[in-house]
């Protein structure tokens, strides 16, 4: 329930970069699975509505890497690396509105913690070769 109050609490703009209230003590794990509604708590609908937009481009972008893939091992590789980042952005804003139980995966590239983290770039990293050797 502290979650969808500290959703909806931010209101359209937010309260402003610092000033959530519900990371006090409200919010289970504020800084790792429940890291969402604090930042829509502090940049408000529209800022929240823009990171759900970039965690769609990343994925979007994932995909069409993985299109444009030279082999099979390439396209496989990269399917597989961009449909893991995007089951666990899914799992987790599911979770956070709500419509999935709460799960403990982490929101890439955002939440705290070292290893989630070091998985996430190294993903991208291996995205990142597929598509440096890619057929134009």
């Amino acid at each position: 329930k502290q979650i969808l109050i500290a959703l909806g609490s931010g209101g359209i703009y937010g309260l402003g970069i610092g000033n959530s209230r519900q990371k006090y003590g409200y919010l289970p794990e504020s800084m790792t699975d429940a890291i969402f509604p604090i930042i829509a708590e502090e940049i408000g609908f529209i800022g929240a509505n823009i990171l759900i937009l970039l965690f769609i481009i990343i994925v979007w972008r994932g995909f069409v890497i993985a299109l444009k893939a030279k082999d099979a091992f390439g396209r496989l590789l990269a399917a597989g690396i961009i449909s893991f980042l995007g089951m666990q952005i899914i799992i987790n804003l599911g979770a956070m509105t709500a419509l999935f139980p709460l799960t403990g995966v982490p929101l890439p590239f955002i939440s705290y913690g070292g290893s989630a983290l070091l998985i996430d770039m190294a993903s991208v990293g291996i995205l990142l070769n597929i598509s440096k050797n890619t057929t134009k």
